[in-house]
Order: C-alpha cells, then structure tokens, then sequence
C-alpha cells in the first residue's frame, strides 16, 4: 500500500475506529448547522484534531478549520472534506435525526466530516515518518457554494501539489466507491429574470403588456432555443425553481421574477452562456411588447478530475476493497460542487463513496436521505491509503 502501513493495516484501522466515527456522524446529523453557521460543527472538529496532535487552525473561509500533520520540508497533499447541511425538514424518522427543526444532513456532508476525522485518527501516529504535509480542510458553505472560494481566499490552498475529495453518492452500494477521469460534475450558474410589462385589468388584457404571459414564454422558449440553437453533444439545462409576480386575481401583472439555475459541462460553452441567455430573453421580451432584465452568478466550474490521481484512488480501493468494488462512471452528474474551485491550478480528483444500503437509499437532498454507515469505514481506508500512496510517490528519496 505505501512504505509507512500495508493495506492491512489501514483495513484494520478503519474497522477498529467504526463505532467511534458512527457516534461523531450521529451527533454531527442530530445537529446539523447551515452554510456559514457551522461554529459547532468545527468546534468539535477542531478539538477532535488537537487532541491527535494536528496542527489546527481555525477561522479560515470564515467558519471552516484547516489541520496539517508532517515536515514542511517535503510535497504537500491534501484532502476536504465539506460540513454544511440543508434547509429541509427531516422525515427520516432515525433516532439521531435532526433536533433543529427545518435543518438536514440531507446531502452526506455528516458523513464527509467524520470520514476527514476518521482518516485524521490513521495518520497522527505516522506526523514523524511522513515525507511531505498533509493538509485537511474541513469546509464550510459547499451548499451555497461559497465556502471553498473563502477558503482558498484565506490562503488554504497555497502550497497544495495534489488535492483529493470526496462525496457520498447514493446510486452505489455502501461498501464500494465510483471513480471517473475527466468531468465529473458540471459548471452551475444562479439566473435571474426580471420581465416587464404594463399593468391593467384583467378583462381587458389587450389594453395591458402581460408579464406573466411573457414570462411563461421566456420559461418555454429557453427550452426551445437550448434544442435548436446549441449543440446537442454539449448538454445545457436551465431549470426555473421560483416565478415571482401579480398582486390580484383581475389585474394584469406589470413585473414578473424568475430564478433558476444553469448546469453546463463545457467550460468554453459555460464561459459563453450568460450573454446567449441574455440576448435570447431580450429578444423574447421585445417580441411580445415587453423589456426584461438578466443577471447571471457563475456558482462554481466544472470539477475535471486529473487522471493519474484518479487511477491511484482506483488502485489503492482495489487494493482495500477489491477490484470489483471499484466501479468506473460512464456518465459525469450535471450537479455542481465548489470542490471545483479549489482544484483551479491544482491536480485533484473526487471520487463517489457509495451509500445505499440493502434497501436502497433515497436521492440526495431529500428529506428521507440516510446514508449506510458501513460506508464511513470505507471513505477513511480509500482516503487514507490515497493520501499515503501519493506521498510515497512524491517522496523525492525515491529517486535517489
């Protein structure tokens, strides 16, 4: 596995800490705080880090904890793990379910955090034989798509020669992981449409300019211009998740607002999209008498895994886990994950840790979502023997 543990080893340090690292998820799941408010969350993380002798820095990207284990003088690898949960009323019905009403771990971010401290615990013992750094971020706001920007703005990523990540991914049975080169997941962008039209009375709508029916056909022609006008081997969705607009049943509204998100996996096309959309909604507008205004927020890129450091995360599972518990995606996911905005000038990969248990597991974001814990050893092993393998690699005595 590497010069420092066999796979053994590790396999055995991941199993032994399991019930451990279930009891820190459950707390974490039971008290789950949102983007930017995490001061509990890394608060236990933070102590848990000093009492395995970690180097531990707190406040960084606001509410998140950076941690650094070994010699300065050598490579620096390192691994984030995100922290934030979701507004959405848990229906789980679990023991340890949520205590904050209308707050969820509904996207595995519970587990992410414990499989950071479970691979935290495996490498403290090793701070004096490593032959570089490692560095664990323990990431705030992932959900807003914030955090990793803030981060990286507090210098959480300097030095950093290869960065890994991981993310819970309920399509794959708990107890294997999924591994793909290339894209993985794809830029996202935040939309927002204001039409404007004329009010008057809903008896009489050809004395008015009605926003709500120029903002249906902003809605629908979007659609339509994506199938006739972009490339169909470049995929593009724009899906509107809120309409804003009218006062009263009989009176025509004068101002409608749509929000709605952009996915793209082509960087160049997702660097061209805002002034298509743009041009396309004003011309829609125009067409039916009335004016419009767009503003577009670029959420986070596309997260593009480096293929070297994406075979070693295969190798080292098929080395834990067995090969057939390796499995490669055909397909990347049109979901976004700021991860992708640490990896920017950095080789880094992410990779799929399966959850679903023998009944299967809901989508994530539900309120219903409940990963199998049998994962939590799972994330540690992978994680920890890819953190070593690279730093063996990187050893710069190898070659001598």
């Amino acid at each position: 596995m590497s010069a420092l543990l066999s796979s053994e080893q590790i396999r055995a340090a991941a199993l032994a800490q399991r019930q451990d690292l279930v009891a820190i998820r459950r707390h974490l799941h039971a008290h789950p705080e949102l983007s930017g408010n995490e001061h509990q969350t890394a608060a236990l993380v933070a102590g848990e880090l000093r009492k395995l002798g970690w180097r531990v820095q707190e406040g960084v990207g606001r509410t998140g904890v950076l941690a650094e284990l070994g010699s300065a003088a050598g490579p620096l690898v390192a691994l984030r793990v995100d922290m934030d949960a979701l507004p959405v009323e848990e229906r789980t019905g679990l023991p340890f379910a949520s205590v904050h009403q209308g707050l969820m771990h509904a996207c595995g971010h519970d587990i992410h955090t414990s499989v950071g401290l479970g691979v935290a615990r495996i490498l403290a013992p090793l701070a004096p034989q490593l032959p570089g750094r490692v560095r664990l971020l323990f990431q705030p706001a992932e959900e807003t798509a914030q955090g990793a920007a803030w981060m990286r703005a507090d210098g959480a990523m300097d030095g950093v020669d290869a960065l890994f990540g991981v993310h819970v991914f309920p399509s794959l049975a708990a107890g294997t992981i999924g591994v793909r080169s290339g894209s993985l997941t794809a830029a996202a962008g935040e939309l927002e449409v204001e039409v404007l039209g004329e009010g008057g009375h809903g008896a009489r709508p050809h004395q008015s300019t009605d926003a709500i029916w120029i903002a249906a056909r902003v809605v629908s022609g979007l659609q339509e211009a994506i199938s006739r006008r972009l490339d169909a081997l470049h995929p593009v969705v724009v899906s509107f998740g809120r309409i804003e607009g009218g006062k009263a049943f009989n009176v025509i509204a004068d101002h409608v607002r749509l929000l709605g998100t952009v996915r793209c996996l082509d960087l160049e096309l997702h660097a061209q999209l805002p002034l298509w959309i743009e041009e396309t909604v004003h011309a829609i507008c125009k067409g039916y008498g009335g004016e419009a205004r767009v503003r577009y927020r670029c959420i986070s890129p596309p997260v593009h895994n480096d293929p070297e450091l994406t075979q070693l995360v295969a190798d080292v599972a098929s080395d834990l886990l067995g090969r057939q518990q390796v499995h490669w995606l055909e397909q990347p996911s049109l979901g976004a994950e700021d991860f992708a905005e640490l990896q920017q000038g950095t080789r880094a990969t992410m990779f799929r840790l399966g959850v679903a248990g023998p009944q299967g597991c809901t989508p994530l974001h539900s309120n219903s979502f409940d990963a199998d814990e049998d994962s939590l050893a799972v994330g540690v092993q992978v994680l920890s023997g890819s953190l070593l393998r690279w730093l063996d690699q990187a050893d710069p005595r190898r070659n001598r």
